[in-house]
């Protein structure tokens, strides 16, 4: 029986617009190596290490800007950044809710602190602050693990035990949209479903707790 569920962000609550994200970076501010770079599940350079938590805030948008086409500006950056968040199905609002008065759910994402800040907005306009929605988040640049290692799995089903009380990693259900992610998921012990994006959540979150 499920008692916990945890989501991961991009890609299964919030949807990602991966190629505007990439334009934008290329023709705006001219920088070519984010084509390369940037992934929808995993991240690689730069952006995997601002995700790990290796590199602040301040230290990326140095090490972006000396990417970028001469003149750019930080607020240009996070602009074209800002265009990889294409925002939440309005079916998902009501979904959340609904969740939270059964089960406490967590989130588990690799993320940073730009794209967070961004996200964080987006559920307070759609009046569910993740606060609210979550009973802790597990994000990856503050924990300094990525997924899909084990070592983050591990960490959070132990923190999920002491925050929810007893149960066992079986009665936790995670849904991500990386197939590697859920691989890892079921390895630390936890029930585990694929969402790619663009996926009817609620068909298979029914399809998982039935």
């Amino acid at each position: 029986m499920i008692k916990i569920i945890v989501f991961d962000l991009g890609g299964v609550l919030i949807d990602l617009d991966i190629k505007s994200c990439i334009d934008a970076c290329r023709y705006d501010i001219g920088c070519e190596e984010a084509a390369r770079l940037l992934d929808p599940c995993h991240q690689k350079g730069i952006f995997q290490r601002l995700e790990k938590g290796d590199i602040t805030r301040d230290e990326f948008a140095r090490e972006i800007l000396a990417m970028c086409r001469p003149g750019t500006t930080e607020e240009e950056v996070a602009k074209a950044f800002g265009k990889l968040l294409a925002g939440v199905a309005p079916y998902k609002v009501g979904l959340l809710k609904e969740l939270s008065r059964h089960y406490d759910l967590y989130l588990l994402s690799n993320n940073n602190a730009l794209t967070m800040v961004q996200s964080w907005k987006m559920f307070e306009d759609l009046g569910i602050p993740m606060d609210s929605i979550f009973k802790k988040q597990f994000l990856s640049y503050e924990m300094h693990m990525l997924k899909p290692g084990d070592e983050i799995f591990q960490t959070a089903i132990k923190e999920i035990q002491a925050l929810s009380g007893p149960v066992d990693a079986g009665e936790m259900l995670f849904l991500d949209d990386s197939p590697a992610n859920v691989s890892a998921a079921i390895r630390s012990g936890m029930q585990s479903v694929c969402c790619p994006q663009g996926a009817d959540l609620g068909k298979l979150l029914k399809e998982a707790l039935a």
